[in-house]
């Protein structure tokens, strides 16, 4: 299970973002999107293994979650465990958004994954979660295709899709 505060972004950038997952499970590799049918294009502010939406979303009151920030998709990138993503080009504008985030919800005691924190966080766009190795290379090679992409934020929520959790924000 994994619960996270979710970014989503304008209508272009997720209509090439799906394009990229129809192409790939075209290819056999699987997505985000055969994941489960609610993921939607994405960065993630914060995650855990679950998060309190009540809680979460009471710590962020009064804030402006993400919307109108500018991102920009520069490069792929690739964790360990085949999970393959588009990365986010830090900006102080980000940084200091993230931080802010995070203060309020580390104020409000919702825990998070330390890699989410700041100063650790690598902001990304999940493609997919178990690229099969052989596939790695032609993956890859499939996302540059997209890049660069610029999106702006539109929306945001608490997340947790296994549960059937959203809480828009």
């Amino acid at each position: 299970m994994v619960a996270a505060l979710e970014l989503y972004l304008d209508v272009d950038a997720n209509r090439r973002l799906r394009t990229l997952w129809r192409a790939l499970e075209a290819e056999g590799i699987p997505t985000m999107g055969s994941l489960h049918q609610k993921h939607r294009p994405h960065v993630s502010l914060a995650a855990a293994r679950t998060m309190d939406p009540v809680a979460a979303a009471g710590a962020l009151t009064g804030l402006t979650v993400g919307r109108g920030l500018t991102l920009s998709l520069d490069f792929v990138g690739q964790f360990v465990g085949r999970v393959l993503w588009l990365g986010v080009t830090v900006t102080e504008e980000l940084l200091a958004h993230h931080r802010v985030i995070h203060e309020h919800l580390a104020a409000g005691g919702v825990e998070v994954w330390d890699h989410y924190r700041p100063g650790r966080w690598v902001p990304h766009c999940t493609v997919s979660l178990r690229v099969p190795n052989p596939m790695m290379a032609p993956a890859i090679r499939r996302c540059l295709e997209i890049l660069p992409l610029t999106a702006t934020v539109t929306g945001a929520a608490i997340a947790d899709h296994a549960n059937d959790v959203f809480c828009p924000l």
